[in-house]
Formats: C-alpha cells, sequence, structure tokens
C-alpha cells in the first residue's frame, strides 16, 4: 500500500481489515507509527491493495437536534472525553445520542453535543512538532486523550519514574534505559500527549500500544500509568532483541522505526534522539 496525504496506520488498519499491531509489525515502525506520504507499506493479511477512503462506508447521519452542535467521532474518543473537552455533563451527551449503559461510541459516528453551539475552545495539542504537521484525525484523538488525562488523576512525576523503573526490573530491561527513554520523551509527564498521537511518559501511540498488547499478552490502556509503563518498556524490550542487545540501535528504532533506520539509517534527529538519552543514562545509572 502507498501511503498518500492524510493517512494514519489506524485508519489504513481499519480499511484494510488488519489490525493495527500487525502493521506495525510487519514494517517495523517505531512506537509513534510514524508513516509518510509516498512509503510503501506491506499489509499482512490482505489479497490486494488496501482499500481507498472512498471505499469506505459513510457514516449514517444522526438525528437532528434542536440546540447544540454535532461531533463525528474519531480513533481514541471516549464520551468522558467529549464531556471534558465541550464542557457538557457526560449524562446530557448520552442521553441526547441515546447510548447504551456503558457509552459505547463508534467511529464514523455523529454525536449530538448539547447545549455546545460554536467551535470548542482552543485545542490542547497542537498539529505541528519538530516541522511535521499531522492529519486532523491524529491531532483530534490527541485532544480528546489530553483532556481524558487532564480530567483523571495521575502519578506525580516522581511517582512515574518509580513505576517505570519498576516495570523495566520485572520485564528484564535496563531501568537506567527506560527512565532515560522516559525522561527524554515527557519528562516523566503522565499527562503528556504529542500532535501524533504519543501517549503519557512513555509517548506510546494507541497503534504501538496494540502491539505492545501483543507483546505483553494483555490488553493495555495507554492512558493507564502501569499499562503505559508496561507498554513502553516492552517495546523496548522488544526492540533490544530484535537488534541482538544493540542500545543504540534500539532507541533508534524506538524513535525512527527499525525498519526506517535499517533501510535509511539514523536520521540527524534520531542521532540527537539517541545520543540524548545514552547521555540520561548515566544519570539514572
Amino acid at each position: 500500500y502507498i501511503v498518500v496525504p492524510g493517512d494514519t496506520v489506524s485508519e489504513i488498519a481499519l480499511r484494510s481489515r488488519v489490525s493495527v499491531g500487525a502493521i506495525i509489525a510487519a514494517n517495523g515502525l517505531s512506537p509513534r507509527a510514524r508513516i509518510r506520504i509516498g512509503q510503501t507499506l506491506t499489509i499482512p493479511g490482505a489479497s490486494g491493495p488496501a482499500p481507498t477512503r472512498a471505499d469506505t462506508p459513510a457514516p449514517a447521519p444522526a438525528a437532528a437536534a434542536p440546540q447544540g452542535r454535532t461531533h463525528t467521532v474519531v480513533a481514541g474518543d471516549t464520551v468522558s472525553g467529549l464531556s471534558v473537552r465541550y464542557d457538557v455533563p457526560l449524562s446530557q451527551i448520552v442521553s441526547a445520542n441515546h447510548l447504551d449503559a456503558r457509552a459505547t461510541i463508534r467511529i464514523g459516528q455523529t454525536l449530538t453535543i448539547p447545549g455546545a453551539t460554536g467551535a470548542s475552545s482552543a485545542p490542547l495539542v497542537g498539529n505541528t512538532f519538530l516541522g511535521r504537521t499531522y492529519p486532523a484525525t491524529t491531532v483530534a484523538s490527541a485532544n480528546e486523550n489530553k483532556a481524558a488525562l487532564l480530567a483523571q488523576d495521575v502519578p506525580s512525576r516522581a511517582a512515574m519514574q518509580d513505576l517505570i523503573r519498576r516495570v523495566a526490573r520485572i520485564l528484564g530491561v535496563d531501568p537506567a534505559l527506560a527512565q532515560a527513554v522516559a525522561y527524554q520523551e515527557s519528562g516523566f509527564n503522565q499527562r503528556a500527549v504529542s500532535p501524533a498521537n504519543a501517549i503519557g511518559a512513555m509517548q506510546v501511540t494507541p497503534s504501538s500500544g496494540e502491539w505492545a498488547s501483543t507483546l505483553v499478552g494483555r490488553p493495555l490502556d495507554l492512558r493507564v500509568p502501569l499499562d503505559n509503563a508496561t507498554a513502553g518498556v516492552a517495546i523496548l524490550r522488544q526492540l533490544l532483541r530484535s537488534t541482538d542487545g544493540d542500545v543504540s540501535m534500539a532507541l533508534a528504532g524506538y524513535y525512527q522505526g527499525l525498519a526506517g533506520v535499517r533501510r535509511n539509517g539514523m536520521y540527524p534527529d534520531t542521532e540527537r534522539y539517541v545520543t540524548n538519552v545514552q547521555t540520561l543514562m548515566t544519570r539514572f545509572g
């Protein structure tokens, strides 16, 4: 499949009916699941090319509501996150859209947001980072995750650091390495969310979280501190195994994607990342 503008791994997986984790593993993508326009991706298990957006069924329109605005659900959306984003009680959104007791919503669904007559407040997460501009759906999902994390209790930075250190010991990864990555990525901030929708202290995207879930054998929720630490450390462990313990290559793979490093070498920003993390390891050793 050839990547076109606006593509994300989660969208390609949805259209191809293939798991996100399978696409990440088949293409050696980074934990951020970065892809670039023109890149050729292998879609495992697909007998032909991935369907285009035009092949994806359009969502059914929601019933008109007398007041409020509408919101089209994107990957990562939750009713609680929308409640925080639009400053509307969760119960009102559930009632206005006749949702079930679990407040289940689906990608592409159009929701009525009662009482919200205009655009939401300024976004919590922008759409650019290090010169890259991310698709609107990715940024929208990042904002939902940011809103949800702001609305929930999270550990202090010191407590998150301790959690990452303990998880690293359990999974057999050098605690200094895990801590250095977390510090470089977020400063141990579990509420950090990037425009690429990398979540939490270890800055793992939802698609890479799915991959990490397969590595540890259980579903991981990246907004849960323990699961976030587990996802990041499990990915580091897998990268170390794939590089025969080469820390520099594993770190480059965490940042750039291992297949991309092997194909193109380390980009200048990747080299800076690797150097910074290795320097930080001496602080946590």
